[in-house]
């Protein structure tokens, strides 16, 4: 990996917490950190993310934007949009995303993104977006044979993991420029709905006071997922966890 920019690390607790490190030392917008393997790894909500392979990618991305707060949840459709359409130019051409933050392949996580940001008062500092994706993991533990799966698992060769990193992190710094110029999604919005596995499903929507069931249409130019409630009208999902139907044991 030539990129200058890109810093390697054999083992490290987390990819999330050393870029914030290195943001609290003056680290440069566009500084990559990745992990032969991580022994805690972190997902959304707080929950462990085991990563104790080095067959996989587990890298970070640090981001000195100018926007405002409230437009950085949409950093995570940039990535998860950038690493679906490197896969796909890659032979996988079933690769879907699952709003707000997870990539599938036959129905399983192939690849999980955390994004944190930290702010100065109202203002941004950093954001740190991480991507964990199973390259050329063989199996996986009974619990979550049926959940996950790799990219070896469903083209059946081992695979390079330094070109995927480099592929991704050009691709996701080429729509994150896009993206902070516009101000929203409307750029890739139809290309990332085209793709996304919660379209035109029915889904469960769990947020921190609410449960329900939905029909969703799509993201809007905000990054929001567009759903139907039960009584017919429609709402703007703007974050929580999303279960869909027929995926990941939801049935």
């Amino acid at each position: 990996m030539e990129n200058k920019k890109i810093r390697y690390y054999e083992q490290l607790d987390s990819t999330n917490m050393k870029v914030s490190e290195l943001a609290l030392e003056g680290a440069e917008h566009g500084t990559v950190v990745v992990a032969g393997c991580q022994t805690a790894g972190k997902g959304r909500r707080g929950r462990a993310w085991e990563s104790p392979s080095e067959d996989n990618i587990y890298m970070s991305i640090l981001l000195r934007p100018e926007f405002e707060a409230d437009r950085a949840p949409m950093v995570t459709l940039v990535m998860a949009y950038s690493v679906a359409k490197v896969l796909r130019e890659n032979g996988f051409a079933d690769v879907q995303i699952k709003w707000p933050n997870d990539l599938v392949l036959s129905g399983k996580k192939v690849c999980g993104i955390l994004t944190e940001m930290h702010l100065q008062g109202t203002t941004i500092d950093s954001i740190v977006v991480g991507v964990g994706l199973n390259v050329n993991t063989t199996s996986f533990s009974e619990e979550l044979v049926d959940k996950a799966t790799s990219l070896f698992l469903e083209c059946g060769k081992l695979l390079n993991k330094e070109q995927f990193i480099v592929d991704i992190v050009e691709t996701f710094m080429e729509m994150y420029d896009r993206f902070a110029e516009a101000g929203d999604l409307e750029f890739l919005q139809d290309a990332y709905n085209a793709i996304l596995v919660n379209k035109n499903r029915e889904v469960r929507i769990l947020e921190p006071e609410n449960e329900y069931t939905a029909y969703a249409y799509g993201i809007n130019q905000n990054g929001e997922l567009v759903v139907r409630l039960e009584d017919g009208t429609e709402k703007n999902v703007y974050a929580g966890e999303v279960s869909v139907r027929g995926l990941y044991g939801y049935i």
